[in-house]
C-alpha cells in the first residue's frame, strides 16, 4: 500500500510541528523544511486544521502549532481519515473490473489495509519524533547566518 502525497505531506508537517517546541512556524516555512511546495502545504495544513491536528494563527506572533489531540493522537486514525474509506484497487473504475462481482481479492485487500491502519494504532506522532528523528526535524530548513 503506498500513501498519498497529501497523507505523506501531512505527517511530515505534523512530526515538523511536534519538535517545534513554543515556536510557531508558519505554513511557508514549514513547506521549506520539509522540502514541499507551498501550495501543497496550504491544503494540507487547512485539513489539518479542519481535522482537529493543528491550529493555525494569522497575523503578527502567529503561526502553526501541533494540537494535543494531533501530538497524542493515533497515527492510525490520522491515515484513516487522510486517505478516506476508499478501496486499495480500483474494482468499480472505467472500464470496470470483470471479477468484481465475484472477486475476493477485495475483500482480502481490504483485510490488509485495515491490518495496515491498526499496525499505526498504537503509535502517536510525538512516538515518531523521539530520537534520532526529532533532532534530524529540528535541523531542516534551518539556515546558518553567516
Amino acid at each position: 500500500m503506498r500513501l498519498t502525497k497529501s497523507t505523506d505531506i501531512a505527517l511530515r508537517i505534523a512530526m515538523r510541528l511536534a519538535v517545534t517546541g513554543n515556536d510557531s512556524p508558519t505554513t511557508r516555512e514549514v513547506a521549506e523544511a520539509i522540502g514541499v511546495p507551498y501550495t501543497h502545504a496550504a491544503k494540507v495544513v487547512s485539513r489539518l486544521q479542519h481535522m482537529g491536528v493543528v491550529e493555525a494563527r494569522r497575523g503578527r506572533g502567529g503561526g502553526l502549532t501541533l494540537t494535543t489531540a494531533g501530538r497524542t493522537g493515533s497515527v492510525g486514525r490520522l491515515v484513516r481519515e487522510l486517505e478516506g474509506a476508499g478501496d486499495v484497487v480500483g474494482c468499480e473504475d472505467d472500464p470496470p473490473c470483470p471479477l468484481r462481482a465475484a472477486c475476493r481479492l477485495r475483500g482480502a485487500l481490504r483485510d490488509a489495509q485495515e491490518a495496515f491502519f491498526a499496525a499505526l494504532d498504537p503509535i502517536t506522532v510525538e512516538d515518531l519524533t523521539g530520537p534520532p528523528t526529532g533532532p534530524v526535524l529540528l535541523s531542516l530548513g534551518t539556515r546558518t547566518q553567516h
